[in-house]
């Protein structure tokens, strides 16, 4: 299991434009630079978060701007908005175990409601987080740095 890049890279997005918003116009070339990724990946995930309501897009020069505050963005919130999970859920049984086996006829039902239980404890800590508890940790360590 993992859950894709996308996500990552949208909190990356949004603690940048949290970050430079006083001083540099972030832009997708901006951002794709700070990443590491090709602006066309960071231009589909910015279109995800604006659709979202978590940023707004302006062409020119002020390029992009949060819609919420930090403390108002979760992780959870990213995490729905980057197709990080979809409607069958975060864990994908294999789907073609023997039923002739006594094991591979009952695995799946065995692992189904424990793999439930723990995508909703990760989802609820996803939503205790908030991109500003990023921002926090990105600007004491650029203070600590000097």
């Amino acid at each position: 299991m993992q859950i894709s890049t996308r996500f990552t890279i949208a909190v990356h997005i949004i603690t940048c434009i949290d970050y430079f918003k006083d001083t540099l116009p972030v832009t997708s070339s901006f951002l794709a630079g700070s990443v590491g990724v090709n602006p066309v990946i960071i231009r589909g995930i910015m279109s995800k978060l604006k659709e979202a309501g978590i940023i707004a897009i302006s062409q020119g020069k002020s390029g992009m701007t949060l819609a919420r505050p930090l403390t108002e963005i979760t992780f959870y919130d990213v995490y729905k908005v980057t197709d990080c999970v979809n409607e069958t859920g975060l864990f994908h049984m294999h789907e073609n175990p023997n039923p002739n086996c006594p094991v591979g006829r009952n695995i799946q039902m065995a692992m189904e409601g424990k793999l439930q239980d723990i995508q909703a404890v990760m989802e609820q800590k996803m939503k205790e987080t908030t991109i500003a508890d990023v921002a926090v940790d990105i600007r004491e360590k650029i203070k600590q740095a000097g």
